[in-house]
């Protein structure tokens, strides 16, 4: 059985954004899947355009998901004595040839095709050049192109491509300064690196039948594709910042886990069955190239956050505060930091607002909410320094809290549902949050009477 070998190849022209780890995820998944490797390659040959840091920030966000690559990270502009080689190779075997028409030239022919309502192509005017070259031009060089026929192949999820050879002109593998161009490199890495299956976006697809006249021209073997459409918009646009086109370590900051970025991506162009929350091994267990969709996915983010407040569920306590340490979390004993956790987990839906809600209840109130504490019942209000010397004497378990305060509230002639309000705004400060027994065993009795008492000091103050 052929080794099943994947390939990721971003250029580090900027941060990885959530398209690219899709795109890198479908290949993970297929090379492990079946047993076979799967490679990091950086397209790094756009020497002006290249960032140091964006490079680091792949294999970062790489780091962060656990996408593990194979090997070492192959560079494209530490190969270009390789790319070299080929295309002299083809020149020497006559499959490409040096172009010595001028940008003036050029530019003259589009403008005349484009009078004649003709597609804009270079016309293969020195294909079979045997003269003098012209003085003070440094050529191009363009590999030969079929001209007549198709470049066919079969796309696993576009179906059958074919694309006739009159649409395809002699392009340029090598620029006039010597540098190689994208689809040569490509097609020349891949095949160099055994790579069997190529899964990418579909903004691609017009590479593809350029890539193949390389593989075809070189003698290579070439590859399977997979063409996968964009990620949209909700509103059926291209996805942009705005809508969630973020750098993937942005999400991390945002409060996301790695494991919800993961589930929300397959999810956003494969499918299996009905299922919605997919584990990295159920994944590698269903995952099959050949079940892509073949039209785009939307952006979804309740969708996103629904999964991510389901993995933070999921998450340990004691993980999960290590990771709340990032976002100004401190540590609690662990009896009270599984109550409140508890708490918070059914009501965050990332980091960041799980770190928010612990902060609403561990930092005191510095000011209380004027709507909800207009609303409180005056006889409650009045009670609370009695429910200070109870407090002082509780069992300290919710359970027992709970069974304390409706006690305290019957034995006081107050209704439950003015006197908890009242509690919750002294502990509190507003209406919303975990419940007011977990709140109270949370903060202990020394901090809840401290809260209680600033409060009637306040309501003494008005």
């Amino acid at each position: 059985m052929e080794k099943i070998v994947t390939r990721f190849a971003p250029s580090p022209t900027g941060y990885l954004h959530i398209g690219g780890l899709r795109t890198a995820l479908f290949n993970y998944l297929y090379a492990r899947a079946n047993g076979g490797e799967f490679l990091l390659r950086i397209e790094d040959t756009d020497l002006a355009r290249n960032s140091l840091d964006a490079t680091k920030a792949i294999i970062e966000a790489f780091e962060w998901v656990g996408l593990e690559y194979d090997g070492e990270v192959v560079y494209q502009s530490k190969r270009f004595d390789i790319y070299k080689e080929y295309i002299q190779k083809l020149l020497d075997e006559g499959k490409a040839y040096y172009c010595y028409m001028s940008k003036e030239e050029l530019d003259s022919l589009r403008a005349e095709q484009e009078k004649n309502k003709q597609t804009p192509r270079y016309d293969n005017r020195y294909r079979d050049f045997t003269g003098t070259p012209p003085e003070g031009v440094k050529p191009v060089v363009r590999i030969k192109a079929p001209l007549e026929g198709y470049v066919k192949f079969k796309d696993g999820v576009k179906g059958e491509i074919n694309i006739q050879a009159k649409e395809l002109d002699d392009f340029i593998i090598a620029r006039s300064d010597g540098t190689p161009t994208y689809n040569f490199v490509v097609a020349v890495d891949d095949a160099l690196m055994g790579v069997s299956d190529v899964i990418r976006g579909d903004d691609h697809l017009s590479n593809t039948p350029k890539q193949i006249i390389v593989y075809e021209a070189l003698g290579f073997k070439t590859p399977r594709f997979y063409h996968v459409p964009m990620i949209l918009n909700p509103q059926g646009r291209k996805l942009s910042k705005r809508d969630g086109a973020m750098g993937v370590m942005d999400y991390k900051q945002m409060g996301y886990l790695p494991e919800a970025i993961l589930n929300f991506l397959v999810r956003l162009g494969w499918s299996y069955e009905d299922k919605e929350i997919f584990s990295i091994q159920e994944m590698l267990e269903f995952f099959n190239p050949n079940d892509l969709n073949s039209s785009p996915s939307a952006y979804n983010e309740t969708k996103f956050l629904w999964l991510n407040q389901h993995y933070i569920k999921q998450t340990p306590n004691g993980e999960l505060e290590s990771l709340l340490q990032n976002f100004g979390v401190t540590s609690l004993e662990s009896c009270k930091r599984d109550v409140l956790y508890a708490a918070l987990k059914d009501r965050c839906n990332t980091l960041i607002s799980f770190a928010q809600g612990f902060d609403e209840v561990m930092n005191a109130p510095s000011a209380y909410d004027e709507k909800m504490y207009s609303k409180l019942d005056r006889a409650a209000i009045a009670s609370l320094g009695a429910l200070c010397d109870e407090l002082s004497l509780a069992k300290w378990e919710t359970r027992n809290l709970d069974e304390l305060l409706h006690s305290f509230a019957k034995k006081n002639e107050l209704k439950i549902g003015k006197f908890m309000p009242t509690l919750r705004c002294a502990l509190l400060g507003k209406s919303g949050g975990i419940g007011v027994c977990e709140a109270l065993f949370v903060l202990g009795v020394e901090q809840s009477i401290v809260r209680i008492r600033a409060f009637m000091a306040f309501v003494k103050a008005e």
